[in-house]
């Protein structure tokens, strides 16, 4: 199990980016969360299992299709034992 916090830099606010990483980190069977940010950044906490939350990882590089991610930044955290994924 691992936990990462991620901040997306870009244009990733008002392009449905917090909806589909939502659906992608379901998908994938990552927990955790994704919220917008004053600064207009996208924030994201993941758990699971590494290669889930690597894969998670690689799609907020890119985002969904109408956003330009300029910047990821990946911070390394203790896993919390969070459940479920939700969207801020």
């Amino acid at each position: 199990m691992v936990r990462r916090r991620i901040v997306v830099h870009g244009r990733v606010q008002g392009v449905g980016y917090r909806y589909s990483c939502e659906a992608v980190a379901e998908r994938l069977g990552v927990s955790g969360w994704v919220r917008n940010k004053d600064d207009g950044t996208v924030e994201v906490v993941a758990e699971g299992d590494r290669s889930a939350v690597d894969s998670l990882l690689e799609w907020c590089r890119q985002g969904p299709r109408h956003a330009d991610v300029a910047r990821v930044e990946v911070h390394e955290e203790e896993p919390e034992g969070l459940g479920g994924f939700v969207s801020y």
